[in-house]
């Protein structure tokens, strides 16, 4: 009775180490990929000017995997030593709440969700299993767990305070680096306006609208509908406005897009994503969204993956910035590498030189090298962390 008892207790005891222990990094890993083909030639003036930058890259989905910020991984693309040798001085890291089966760009219902797995896999509070507003509490709380973890290499900026002492203490001999909280999709509000003061007051400054479905807000330029903002989707927009959240229009439908830009009274950023004048998939900008997104100050973020750039290397990141630049200037082009987003790329973020090389290859000045890299999107941070009574947080 014992030996029969003992053997299904061992193979349950087995299957559950293998879910719990490796099948959340094997799936990490197998999702966020560095694709291996040749990375361009560096030049000392490169390598010189990169070290000079306030880099800050407006995404990264890097709280969603179970591994500590701290610590270097060999898998990803995203961790504190490596976002130090990439000399990155703000990285925005987004909370990911609810992906589609079968994720696709042209067409997800929002009956499906891959990330309920993942919470349970990974251990994660039990609440964070049915709730999408737990999912992002926590991921805030591992942004500050790996705060309170780094020695001050890390830096919550919540505010333009935080932002301003973060830079001001870069520029001595500790360089930290400084980590905002961002949304992809606010179906994290669970249709409860109230649960918006949650979020904020948990720090999350910036929030797309959608992701990969269409949701109580707004459809999604992946979902089935593709329409545009509901009543609640505008009450949230002017909401978040007067709170002081900068509206993120990345994975948001065109007539959303269009909807939001009409009715913006702050800059508004695409966070991550591409042009369809260099790439022509239908999640990357028209040169109409790109006139709308500067009309209202705001930037445009360009990754570095293929369904942004058609390719994976740094010259045709490089190609997309040079048309936006082109299109409505330089002021609007930054940085939006979506790492750890379920990306294959050609670097991660150790080697962001890769991108100061391409812009140089393509003919940018040091000041526009400088702008795109991070000057841009600070400028537009600061004013969006500015509520609506005109004090800045």
């Amino acid at each position: 009775m014992r030996k029969t008892i003992w053997i299904p207790a061992t193979l349950i005891a087995a299957a559950a180490v293998g879910f719990f222990g490796f099948a959340p990094g094997y799936v990490e890993g197998a999702m966020n990929q560095i694709d291996g083909k040749p990375l361009i030639a560096v030049s000392d003036e490169a390598k010189a000017l990169h070290k000079t930058l306030s880099i800050v890259d407006l995404h990264s989905d890097t709280l969603m995997w179970n591994r500590d910020l701290n610590d270097r991984a060999s898998r990803g693309h995203m961790d504190l030593p490596r976002l130090q040798e990439g000399n990155v001085a703000l990285q925005l890291f987004s909370s990911v709440t609810k992906t589609p089966k079968n994720q696709n760009y042209d067409g997800n219902g929002a009956d499906s969700d891959n990330i309920t797995l993942l919470t349970v896999a990974q251990l994660q509070p039990v609440k964070t299993w049915s709730s999408l507003t737990e999912r992002s509490l926590y991921h805030a709380q591992k942004r500050d767990d790996a705060v309170a973890a780094s020695n001050n290499a890390i830096k919550a900026v919540n505010t333009a305070s935080q932002l301003d002492a973060l830079l001001a203490t870069r520029q001595k001999d500790t360089r930290p680096v400084g980590a905002m909280l961002t949304i992809e999709g606010l179906q994290n509000l669970e249709g409860k306006a109230a649960n918006l003061d949650r979020l904020y007051d948990a720090g999350f400054r910036m929030a797309g609208l959608t992701h990969f479905f269409d949701n109580e807000l707004a459809g999604s330029m992946h979902g089935l509908k593709k329409g545009g903002l509901t009543p609640f989707g505008r009450d949230i927009v002017r909401r978040m406005e007067a709170k002081g959240m900068i509206i993120d229009i990345a994975h948001l439908s065109h007539k959303g897009v269009a909807e939001v830009l009409a009715m913006a009274t702050r800059p508004v950023v695409s966070s991550h994503g591409g042009v369809q004048a260099t790439c022509k998939v239908n999640r990357n900008l028209t040169d109409d969204e790109v006139r709308g997104v500067a009309k209202t100050g705001g930037v445009i973020g360009i990754g570095y993956w293929d369904g942004a750039l058609c390719d994976t290397s740094p010259r045709a990141a490089a190609k997309a910035m040079k048309h936006v630049r082109d299109l409505v200037g330089i002021q609007h082009v930054a940085l939006g590498s979506d790492y750890d987003g379920a990306t294959t790329v050609r670097f991660d973020t150790s080697k962001l030189v890769q991108v100061t090389q391409a812009l140089m290859d393509e003919g940018f000045t040091a000041a526009e090298i400088r702008a795109v890299m991070g000057e841009n999107a600070l400028r537009v941070i600061r004013a969006g962390l500015v509520p609506r009574a005109g004090k800045a947080l």
